[in-house]
């Protein structure tokens, strides 16, 4: 699904931002001596089929053959609108803010270790795997709803989706951006069972696993409990995780009433599961 991972994960790049996606451009590099006409419509189809469903034009690109391949890459551009004084960025986080998380950490990485890893069915059930691989498309990975819902009903400060190196990474990227320190509440922050599940089987913390289909949205404190309702009313789960304190306080995790530093990923914890560092 690699055409249909580039136009999404690039239009969550506008959108973190306040903007609404528009218009997407793609190079396709193919390997040589693997590549056939099904390969090359099967990913075309994709990215047209995604552009379609998000309201993005497939305005352009390149294809080519590349030697030294052994697989194709798909190179996404995309671009977006947005009102110059609505443009969502770190330097407007305040001190106080609130930071919410919608649907849950680990999304992509769950569905990703479930579809690598087909021998976890001999020791989790064919049932529970295939529950993980479907994260992948629900809740799925785009936060596109979630950022306009919020938008549509408070003033919002930041909007980050956390990626490789999971949820405390996209945490460290958001304070360092805003300059801030950080208070993240572990009790708060939504995991799903089946990511519970599965991090423990394989002994990963969830906290560094690939994130994709998480949102981190600040705003004010008075106005976060209205951006969580509004959000649990579409049928998003939210939460407030946080808040935003003195960058001199650092990011912290309150972990069993404890005031800890937020954990620092090096590696994202699938990285390490498929170079064999760990189970």
């Amino acid at each position: 699904q690699i055409g249909w991972y580039a136009v999404h994960i690039n239009a969550n790049d506008i959108a973190v931002m306040g903007g609404t996606p528009r218009w997407f451009l793609a190079t396709l590099l193919l390997p040589e001596g693997k590549t056939n006409q099904q390969i090359v419509e099967g990913i075309l189809s994709q990215i047209d089929k995604s552009c379609r469903e998000i309201g993005v034009v497939l305005c352009g690109g390149h294809t080519e053959i590349t030697y030294g391949l052994d697989r194709p890459l798909v190179i996404g551009h995309m671009l977006g609108e947005i009102d110059k004084e609505k443009l969502v960025i770190p330097e407007n986080i305040r001190l106080g803010d609130k930071i919410i998380l919608t649907k849950g950490i680990a999304i992509e990485g769950t569905a990703l270790i479930a579809r690598e890893k087909r021998e976890l069915a001999e020791v989790l059930g064919e049932e529970f795997v295939k529950r993980c691989q479907q994260l992948l498309t629900s809740p799925g990975i785009s936060i596109l709803r979630e950022a306009r819902l919020a938008q549509e009903v408070a003033p919002i400060h930041a909007m980050h989706d956390p990626t490789e190196g999971g949820l405390a990474t996209g945490i460290q990227e958001l304070a360092m951006a805003a300059q801030a320190g950080m208070i993240m509440e572990m009790e708060k922050i939504l995991i799903l069972p089946e990511t519970v599940t599965l991090c423990r089987t394989l002994k990963l913390d969830p906290l560094g696993l690939l994130a994709s289909g998480a949102l981190l949205i600040v705003t004010a404190s008075a106005e976060a409990p209205k951006v969580v309702n509004t959000l649990r009313k579409a049928g998003i789960p939210a939460e407030i995780i946080g808040t935003i304190t003195e960058k001199e306080k650092g990011v912290k995790l309150k972990r069993e009433g404890k005031l800890v530093d937020l954990p620092v990923f090096s590696r994202d914890e699938v990285a390490k599961l498929f170079a064999g560092e760990v189970a």
